[in-house]
């Protein structure tokens, strides 16, 4: 019962902390966009992403406009980001698919969404969660799995298993708010290579911190 209580306040310490953190923060105004987004956001920063999408969405509005591109212009639209050949060509394809199987609309459930080119669990997660307010699963990127094993909430490496750790620790109804927040104080406290622990309000209750 303990434990349950402790995973509790995990999400209700960080939400007195970041009370701004609503959601995502690549920026977007449909669910197409967000696609695009996440999609682009692997294993590159969010902001990178967004310097991106301000002038890529207003070039690309449709999935039409996606799937008829020119993959070598669109690979020039996205050079910043890594991975840039790829992505594209994940976009591209994606977006044929969505003109051809769904009406060049976002499917909304997990099922259909994997069936995407370069649409892992974590990717349709982020657009469930947020463009459709489903929570068919819990975000799990390289924030939330640092943080998930420091705080002793999982002892897997893989993605999936993390977020299935996590599903079993945490009601439903934390999962949306339990990834952001995850992910905000990775950012700015819970870093990597010199996480600010002194500084955390989390510190009781983290096994990483109780070893050091």
């Amino acid at each position: 019962m303990n434990h349950i209580i402790a995973n509790m306040d995990i999400v209700e310490l960080l939400r007195k902390e970041y009370p701004d953190v609503k959601g995502t923060a690549l920026h977007y105004t449909n669910p197409l966009e967000l696609l695009v987004a996440t999609i682009l956001s692997a294993q590159t920063t969010d902001e990178r992403v967004n310097m991106i999408t301000k002038d890529l969405f207003k070039k690309y509005r449709t999935a039409e406009d996606y799937a008829n591109a020119d993959l070598e212009e669109l690979q020039n639209d996205i050079r910043s980001v890594n991975f840039y050949r790829n992505k594209a060509k994940y976009i591209k394809q994606c977006c044929q698919i969505l003109v051809e199987k769904y009406n060049g609309q976002v499917p909304d459930s997990m099922e259909e969404l994997l069936k995407l080119p370069g649409v892992s669990r974590k990717t349709a997660n982020v657009v469930l969660s947020n463009a459709f307010r489903k929570d068919e699963g819990i975000v799990v990127d390289t924030h939330v799995m640092r943080l998930s094993q420091r705080l002793g909430l999982t002892k897997e490496k893989d993605r999936d298993k993390i977020e299935q750790d996590l599903m079993k620790k945490f009601p439903k109804e934390k999962w949306f708010d339990l990834a952001n927040l995850l992910i905000a104080h990775g950012r700015k406290i819970c870093k990597a290579r010199q996480p600010l622990c002194n500084e955390c309000v989390l510190k009781d209750i983290c096994l990483y911190y109780k070893g050091k």
